[in-house]
């Protein structure tokens, strides 16, 4: 062989080998994201966070060889979490309604779908303002294909339907009715599965909402008892099933060899129901769901990337709800020029440096048609409402005695929390706006 097809073949196998050849082949070398989100399940339901009364070994597993957290705050209510967590914007600046997800906000889905990524949603929608809604929300939110997901399998998008045994999915644009022995939460794992197995080579976001474990509080199909009307016992079990979901899809990644290049996040939307009492240590704690004190908003949250996070790490910073988007967005490299709310973690899953958020920002009006918004500012410890309340966490966590006089650091922490709170949206910059 001359030198001179030697020095071609070289050439050809650096630009070959190159990142930039190929955008496809670029593509297939970016981490993978599986954001999954469980619906109403507060911080003390995790073994992971000390509950001995939950049974969650996959998720205890995930947070043992990744990262748990111990200050992830939502907001108290599904559907403002979710419009949060989807475009790493306050709720201020875009929250029009209850199950509505304004069409003209730029989501998650779109920012990966844009950056060649394989696109899925599967789980709970309730973002386009399904047939049960009042007629002035009905059809005014996004579709989960607007939303930039490819593939879909979702529970109430366009209608309702039973959600557990029996139900109703919205799968890739078509409402299946499935048979009584099928379970909704299973039909939308199995789609999640499916569709990682399809094309494994090439990069995916995989966002999971969940149906559990929400409300009604019935057995699952792991239930020793099919006909148990004890919502506790059965809350727990809808616990338990959410956990075996989450180790099959764990599974199925390691399976395929694609743990390493995987960020797998599991979080909660808010607290946990009001009619549920759970043991954490030797408190007892009623959900808060819907509620703004920490019963309502503290979720438990976990991170595993083996190779990634180091195992066994604790982290106590704060996160929030609109930081989801621009953490996943970093761990890919997909760079945005939007400004957001939110703030990345990234740096903190990887053990390098970077800004941390000092104070969570709530803006909280889950019926603006009809209920009065709230909103407040928070640190580790400290937290103050609009109207003044303000509150030592530590001390108080449920908030019955405000601080009337701080003095010390308290008085410190009060006067950053208002200078920064006085900078701050404090109204629905969308409210009941719904563009066509």
């Amino acid at each position: 062989m001359t030198s001179k097809c030697l020095f071609v073949i070289s050439l050809l196998s650096i630009w070959l080998n190159s990142p930039c050849w190929s955008a496809d082949t670029n593509i297939a070398q970016r981490p993978n994201i599986v954001l999954i989100m469980a619906d109403d399940l507060g911080y003390e339901c995790m073994g992971f966070n000390g509950s001995k009364q939950y049974k969650t070994p996959n998720l205890d597993q995930l947070a043992s060889r990744g990262m748990r957290f111990t200050q992830c705050h939502a907001q108290p209510l599904c559907t403002p979490s979710r419009v949060k967590l989807m475009t790493g914007l306050s709720n201020a600046r875009n929250y029009s309604a209850f199950s509505v997800l304004p069409r003209d906000q730029k989501t998650i889905g779109q920012y990966f779908k844009q950056a060649g990524y394989r696109t899925c949603v599967a789980g709970k929608w309730q973002l386009y303002g399904a047939e049960h809604y009042s007629p002035q929300f009905r059809g005014k939110g996004t579709l989960p294909e607007q939303a930039g997901f490819e593939s879909t399998c979702l529970w109430q998008v366009d209608k309702s339907g039973e959600r557990f045994f029996a139900p109703l999915m919205h799968v890739d644009g078509e409402n299946i009715q499935f048979g009584d022995d099928q379970y909704g939460p299973q039909v939308a794992t199995d789609y999640i599965l499916e569709f990682i197995e399809q094309k494994p080579e090439e990069a995916f976001f995989v966002y999971y909402p969940m149906i559990l474990t929400h409300s009604p509080f019935v057995p699952t199909p792991l239930s020793k008892s099919r006909s148990s009307r004890d919502k506790q016992s059965n809350f727990a079990d809808m616990v338990a099933y959410m956990d075996f979901t989450i180790g099959r899809i764990v599974n199925k990644v390691k399976d395929l060899g694609l743990a390493e290049n995987t960020l797998i996040m599991f979080v909660g939307d808010n607290g946990t129901h009001t009619a549920l009492e759970s043991e954490l240590g030797d408190q007892i704690i009623r959900g808060g769901k819907g509620k703004t004190n920490d019963a309502g908003t503290h979720v438990p949250l976990v991170a595993y990337w083996p190779g990634v996070i180091k195992p066994g790490e604790v982290n106590d910073n704060l996160i929030d709800m609109s930081d989801f988007l621009p953490t996943c967005l970093a761990a890919c490299d997909i760079q945005t020029t939007s400004k957001l709310d939110g703030l990345s973690f990234l740096h903190q899953l990887t053990g390098k440096s970077g800004k941390d958020r000092e104070w969570i920002y709530c803006y909280y009006n889950p019926r603006p048609e009809r209920t009065q918004a709230s909103y407040f500012i928070r640190d580790t410890r400290y937290k103050l409402y609009g109207d003044e309340r303000f509150y030592d966490l530590k001390l108080d966590r449920l908030e019955t005695s405000p601080i009337s006089s701080p003095k010390g650091t308290a008085l410190k922490a009060f006067n950053t929390l208002r200078t920064t709170l006085d900078s701050l949206p404090t109204s629905g910059e969308k409210l009941l706006q719904f563009p066509e």
